[in-house]
């Protein structure tokens, strides 16, 4: 029930204003101010005091499933991780940290399939039977690369934290922003 209560927020956000995002959002300069932005939220959070009131999923209520899924719809911004926001979010509202982790990839399966599903049926005239052995083969690569990093990842976030992720960003929103001004790449829509 919590992983339904906490898929909703982004569903109906994404169904109202995926449209609009996508027109004003999905270009170099936005994208590139989400990951600097996002970026220093994440320090804020992992500088900050944190109050553990919630040890594992299990504990979570329906309250802490809905802000779980609050935070997770600001991965609708463009440079957003849909799992960093989930996972921030759960530290800024007192999950350990395995919690908001385990909880982020729970809820990325409902969130995952819904996307694909609809991504599918938004472009079924592109799709083909003789792409199947294709598709199959992407999907389970996809399946066990995810399965081995979400390992490795739950492993290394017991130990450490998001600090990494927070410069990596950093560095990546200022390369952006900098081969959209020397024009290094050709962000042109298509």
């Amino acid at each position: 029930m919590n992983l339904l209560i906490a898929f909703m927020p982004l569903a109906i956000l994404g169904l109202l204003f995926g449209k609009a995002i996508k027109a004003s959002l999905f270009h170099p300069i936005p994208v590139a101010i989400a990951f600097i932005v996002g970026a220093f939220i994440i320090i804020w959070a992992e500088k900050r005091t944190h109050r553990i009131r919630i040890e594992t999923v299990e504990e979570m209520n329906a309250l802490d499933a809905l802000l779980l899924g609050l935070a997770q719809a600001f991965a609708l911004i463009p440079g957003t991780s849909r799992s960093g926001a989930t996972i921030i979010g759960g530290l800024l509202f007192g999950l350990s940290r395995k919690a908001a982790t385990e909880f982020s990839f729970f809820l990325a399966i409902p969130t995952l399939i819904v996307a694909t599903a609809y991504q599918l049926y938004k472009e079924r005239s592109l799709l083909s039977l003789e792409d199947l052995d294709m598709w199959m083969v992407g999907f389970l690569s996809a399946f066990l690369s995810a399965f081995i990093c979400v390992r490795w990842l739950l492993r290394y976030i017991a130990h450490h934290d998001f600090i990494v992720f927070a410069w990596y960003r950093v560095i990546f929103g200022l390369i952006v922003i900098l081969s959209w001004h020397y024009q290094w790449i050709e962000w042109a829509p298509h």
